[in-house]
């Protein structure tokens, strides 16, 4: 018999004689990565599948209205770490709409350069940009006091501008 790597674990192993074909071993662990890749899949792929998945978990929500509160009051860190998911989330879609914002310029094909530092960073939601170079500066741990955006215009002298 011939042997196959596991397309997960990289592991060698014997494909069942009746499924010559088979691309993953039967560790648990492998088991449960096919199955959810599978499913990411026909998530894609087949509308029919999709619908029954949604029908499926809508009905399971409505038998269980209370579940989600229940689960953060239990699970707080695990809540929080839902929250940061989602800004990032957030952030990603922003900055994938910056090009439909209101700049003078085309940002896909100007020569700016902007830099985004600190952790405040991720809570900017607009972008107006002109032809120079920003250096966005704030505090590592946020302060009382107002934030500043220091740049240099075409003269070359430094500003620094009111947030």
């Amino acid at each position: 018999m011939h042997t196959v790597r596991c397309r997960y674990c990289q592991q060698s192993f014997q494909p069942s004689k009746f499924r010559s074909d088979q691309a993953v071993c039967g560790q648990p662990d492998c088991q449960r990565q096919r199955r959810s890749d599978d499913h990411r899949r026909r998530l894609q792929s087949d509308p029919v599948y999709r619908e029954l998945v949604r029908d499926s978990q809508k009905t399971w929500r409505a038998e269980h209205p209370r579940y989600s509160t229940q689960h953060r009051a239990q699970n707080p860190a695990a809540a929080e770490r839902n929250r940061e998911k989602q800004r990032q989330r957030d952030q990603k879609r922003r900055l994938a709409n910056l090009d439909g914002n209101t700049s003078a310029l085309d940002l896909k094909r100007s020569a700016a350069e902007v830099w985004l530092l600190g952790p405040l960073a991720k809570d900017l939601d607009r972008n107006t940009l002109a032809s120079c170079k920003f250096f966005i500066v704030q505090p590592v741990a946020s302060s009382p006091g107002p934030r500043a955006i220091l740049g240099e215009q075409r003269s070359g002298v430094p500003t620094a501008l009111p947030v």
